[in-house]
């Protein structure tokens, strides 16, 4: 294990008491994305498999491929795929954004922007999946709470590693 100045033993990662860790934001933002999109994604294609919502799970990939493609095992994958990028950009957006932000609420209000843009704004006007009164009550709400939890996520694991303050107390001897 590392040590300090003093030959203290000292936590990887951290360094001598400046307020500051050694977490690179550019590869902890694309750890969380990842994670976001694998866990999130997954959670969409179920949706999808048990007929709680009706958009493709590979709606992002609509503009590049046909939708009777994106129904198949590999179309599902790439779907899949495109949500773990979208993911890893909305992380390091987040960062950008409101990353110095403490607690779960940033996250919940990020994944219901995310969700109005995705499902009230860009998704019908582009004619990835039905305007917002058509598309039913119950992908609304499947998709509406699936987007509020991958925000918080997202959120709050960027929020908890940028303003825990207990991971910056100075290392003493025990």
């Amino acid at each position: 294990m590392p040590t300090n100045a003093k030959g203290r033993r000292r936590k990887p990662g951290r360094t001598e008491y400046n307020g500051t860790t050694n977490t690179n934001p550019f590869a902890f933002c694309l750890r969380t994305g990842f994670y976001a999109g694998l866990i999130w994604g997954a959670a969409r294609w179920l949706l999808y498999l048990i007929h709680f919502t009706k958009v493709l799970p590979g709606f992002l990939a609509d503009p590049f491929f046909r939708q009777s493609f994106l129904k198949t095992v590999w179309g599902h994958l790439i779907g899949l795929g495109c949500f773990i990028v979208f993911s890893i950009i909305a992380a390091l957006i987040y960062k950008a954004v409101l990353g110095r932000i403490a607690g779960p609420w940033p996250g919940l209000f990020y994944g219901l922007f995310w969700w109005l843009a995705l499902f009230v704004g860009a998704g019908p006007a582009l004619g990835l999946f039905p305007f917002f009164n058509k598309i039913g009550y119950d992908t609304i709400f499947s998709e509406l709470a699936l987007y509020l939890v991958w925000g918080i996520f997202i959120g709050f694991t960027i929020a908890f590693e940028y303003t825990d303050e207990a991971s910056r107390e100075p290392i003493t001897a025990h």
